[in-house]
C-alpha cells in the first residue's frame, strides 16, 4: 500500500488527466497507482492525500466516516462571534443543511507562502483569516459556507485531513505516509 500527502498548488486540477491540458496531480506525482482521497477545488491549495488502498480512499472521502478536514480560509471582512456561530451550528445552503463545523478566527498564518497569483486587493476592506474543520465535504462547501455568512472567501488552504497536515510541505512538495500511520488512519472513526 502507498499512501502519500501533496501540497497541491493553486491552479493544480485535483485528477491526473485533463484534455485542455491544463496543470493536474500527474505534474507533480511521479508514482503510479495512487488515487486521490476527494478533491480540492483547481483555486484552493493545500494537503491532497492520495492512496493505493481503495479502502483508505473511501474512508477519508465519504462523508460518514466524519474525517476532518481543516481549511485556512482568507476571507473578506473581519468575522465576529455573530458571523461565525452558523458556522458552529450549521447552515442551510442550497443542497441541504450542513453538518456543524468548527469555527473560529486567526492570525494569518506564518511561513505561509504567496499565492501566485496573488488574491485581489482592496484598499478599503480589510482581509482576515479564519479556521474551519469540516466533517463532511461538499463541492465547494468552504466557500458557500463563509459566503452565506456574509464574509466570502478569498483563498482557501487546507491545512490537514484526519491525522495529516502540511506541516513542512511547500507548494508542490509531497511526502510518502509511514504505512503504520496509514494504517493507524484506516482504523478511525
Amino acid at each position: 500500500m502507498t499512501t502519500l500527502i501533496f501540497n497541491k498548488p493553486y491552479g493544480v486540477l485535483t485528477k491526473f488527466t485533463d484534455p485542455a491540458g491544463r496543470p493536474t496531480l500527474a505534474d507533480g506525482i511521479p508514482l503510479p497507482g495512487v488515487y486521490p482521497a476527494g478533491r480540492l477545488d483547481q483555486d484552493s491549495e493545500g494537503l491532497v492525500v492520495l492512496t493505493s488502498d481503495g479502502r483508505l480512499q473511501a474512508r477519508i472521502a465519504h462523508p460518514r466516516h466524519h474525517w476532518p478536514k481543516t481549511y485556512w480560509a482568507q476571507v473578506e471582512g473581519l468575522p465576529t462571534e455573530g458571523a461565525l456561530e452558523p458556522l458552529r451550528r450549521g447552515l442551510r445552503l442550497k443542497d441541504g443543511p450542513t453538518l456543524p463545523a468548527q469555527a473560529e478566527n486567526m492570525a494569518e498564518p506564518p511561513g505561509l507562502w504567496p499565492r501566485d497569483p496573488p488574491i485581489r486587493y482592496r484598499r478599503n476592506i480589510p482581509t482576515s483569516w479564519i479556521r474551519i474543520t469540516l466533517r463532511e465535504g461538499r463541492n465547494r462547501q468552504v466557500r458557500r459556507m463563509t459566503a452565506a455568512v456574509g464574509l466570502p472567501t478569498l483563498r482557501l488552504v487546507r491545512w490537514s485531513v484526519g491525522p495529516w497536515t502540511l506541516e513542512d510541505l511547500r507548494p508542490g512538495q509531497w511526502r510518502e505516509v509511514d504505512p503504520a500511520e496509514a494504517i493507524r488512519a484506516q482504523g478511525r472513526r
